[in-house]
């Protein structure tokens, strides 16, 4: 896999995280409306202590590419790409979950489905080695 394409990626999905994660923090309501969802007003706080989990997959994320623009450990990447992954599966399990057991709404289905895509790639370029020509 082209290094330049994973570095990208690495930003996109880090920084798309990372703003999604301090939005839920500092605005949960208005980061909702921009996802076009909707949450009962008190579940507001709830969401907020979610955003911290988000910003952190985020955050690793963002350190991934800068370990790959570094050219730094090729292990170091492989740890992000997996833990962020397992987050990422975890997530994607649990909105579908919910969606199917009707206590979220179809809605929701755009974050397991960005979440599971995510692990998709994370999963095959861990399998085929990408990170092995991004690390150098």
């Amino acid at each position: 896999m082209n290094r330049s394409i994973l570095i990208g990626y690495q930003v996109l999905i880090g920084l798309s995280d990372t703003l999604t994660g301090a939005l839920l923090i500092i605005a949960p309501e208005f980061a909702l409306r921009l996802m076009r969802l909707h949450v009962p007003a008190d579940a507001l706080p709830f969401l907020s202590f979610i955003g911290a989990f988000v910003l952190s997959v985020g955050l690793s994320c963002l350190y991934g590419a800068w370990v790959m623009a570094r050219r730094g450990s090729q292990c170091k990447l492989e740890v992000i790409w997996l833990l962020t992954a397992i987050t990422r599966a975890s997530v994607a399990i649990f909105i579908a979950a919910q969606i199917l057991a009707h206590t979220l709404e179809a809605g929701w289905l755009t974050v397991a489905i960005s979440d599971g895509a995510c692990v998709l790639i994370q999963a095959i370029g861990l399998r085929k080695g990408w990170l092995v020509y991004a690390a150098q």
